[in-house]
């Protein structure tokens, strides 16, 4: 078993720097208008041919309501008569994508994503999933992690019923925070009966897995309301959690111009919820996983980092990163192989290229043979917490001192300050440098310095 995270207050002040989540390398960042149709085409290609195993994302960008901190690609609208042109196009994607793939690569992983997929009504979602269906190969055994993000103010018993009936068997709730102050001031009303519903539901109705999202450093957040939140949430026993700390960017997102900067916790308070938050979690037997991420000991995520298979994509902590991830709807990502590519960020721009029957790929990147070096060592230090580099010079034919040797001395440094282990043979992630793995991740990260830091969150 992984030892322990240690807190340590000096080290998280000297490293809590702003850095990407690396749910890619490169990052999104680095996308550029150089990608488009054809090479997606060739990289569908290159999956059919070695027939691997797909994970479908399908982005529903609707909300009735708008919450102050959210910084997600939506639309919000209360006319529900809106999803059902957008879902004409995304059916045509569908088509025009599922043509170019073998009908016997199966889909593992399936998650609908947003917005509020629950925006759309039950004859919608079962006319989607009707149409993925036919389209994919979707596993009809209940084998598949089939998942769905849901907001407790926009489902019932009726709704979960229904989805279970469409296949889903994971649920991920977004909390944020129980405390209605809190709640008043992100325009977030949502009581803790509403989210015990809905768990009480999925958990009746059988469904694997149930995730709860929580965020730290919201305005009016305390240390302690926020301890009272985090206890209401272990009493819901969820599988895992998702516990963020929320990054107030308003130049970026116009929704955030809405809260009162001057209501934000400090940042040695946001230090003092997360710290707490740690210790209660920890106490009521979850397991950090990483960036954010807990789960109990017998969830999948904790066993395939126990067993070193955990991986990490735009969906975040997966156990399915061998599948070649297919993005639906407007801005959604899809890696292929070493292709990533994003379809267009706006609505009517995303609907209107698929009404000329063109897909609406707008921007991407194109692995190269550094990018998938670096990606493979990012990626077994975000997971696994350790980095033998036997492993990397056997699958990329290098020397790993030789290849990395400017970087040596800022590795030095941090073993120095007990961040790593760092010998002739391996990096080790210490205890007191978990929560810090993104710094670690930073220092092999080729593009960092080209772009401007404050277009990403802070490590804590």
């Amino acid at each position: 078993m992984l030892d322990a995270i240690r807190w340590d207050t000096d080290l998280i002040r000297r490293y809590d720097l702003a850095g990407p989540r690396y749910t890619s390398y490169p990052t999104a960042v680095q996308f550029d208008g150089q990608v488009g149709t054809f090479d997606l085409f060739h990289a569908l290609r290159d999956s059919r041919k070695a027939l691997r195993p797909l994970s479908l994302y399908v982005h529903v960008p609707f909300c009735a309501n708008i919450c102050y901190y959210c910084a997600c690609n939506k639309v919000i609208t209360k006319d529900r008569g809106r999803a059902q042109p957008y879902l004409q196009r995304l059916e045509q994607e569908i088509q025009l994508i599922a043509c170019h793939l073998d009908p016997a690569q199966k889909v593992d992983q399936l998650h609908f994503g947003g917005g509020t997929p629950t925006f759309l009504s039950h004859d919608e979602l079962r006319q989607l999933m009707a149409q993925l269906r036919k389209s994919f190969n979707l596993l009809d055994d209940d084998s598949g992690d089939y998942g769905i993000e849901i907001d407790p103010r926009e489902a019932d018993w009726s709704t979960m019923g229904l989805l279970r009936e469409l296949g889903f068997n994971r649920v991920s709730i977004g909390l944020q925070d129980l405390d209605p102050a809190v709640q008043r001031a992100v325009n977030r009303l949502q009581s803790l009966e509403e989210t015990r519903a809905v768990i009480d539901a999925a958990r009746t109705l059988q469904f694997r897995s149930i995730n709860i999202d929580l965020i730290y450093g919201l305005p009016r957040q305390t240390p302690e309301n926020f301890a009272r939140t985090v206890d209401e949430v272990i009493n819901l026993q969820p599988d895992r959690l998702s516990v963020f700390n929320y990054a107030h960017l308003p130049e970026r997102f116009m929704p955030q111009r809405r809260i009162n900067s001057d209501e934000l916790p400090t940042p040695a308070q946001k230090l003092e919820m997360l710290q707490g938050t740690i210790e209660q979690l920890t106490k009521a037997g979850y397991r950090y996983i990483g960036m954010d991420h807990f789960a109990l000991p017998d969830d999948e995520l904790a066993i395939a980092q126990e067993e070193s298979t955990l991986q990490r994509n735009f969906q975040g902590y997966t156990t399915h990163g061998h599948c070649d991830l297919i993005g639906l709807g407007v801005s959604a990502i899809s890696q292929i192989g070493d292709l990533y590519c994003q379809n267009n960020s706006d609505l009517n721009q995303y609907q209107n290229t698929l009404a000329s029957s063109q897909l609406a790929t707008s921007r991407g990147l194109l692995c190269n043979a550094d990018d998938r070096l670096r990606r493979a060592v990012i990626q077994q230090l975000i997971c696994t917490f350790s980095l033998e580099f036997s492993e990397i010079e056997h699958a990329f034919n290098i020397d790993f001192q030789g290849y990395f040797g400017e970087l040596w001395p800022q590795l030095q440094g941090m073993a120095e300050d007990g961040l790593i282990e760092l010998d002739n043979e391996r990096i080790t992630v210490l205890p007191a440098g978990r929560l810090l793995v993104r710094s670690v991740c930073m220092v092999f990260d080729a593009y960092l310095e080209q772009h401007n830091r404050q277009r990403f969150s802070r490590v804590i």
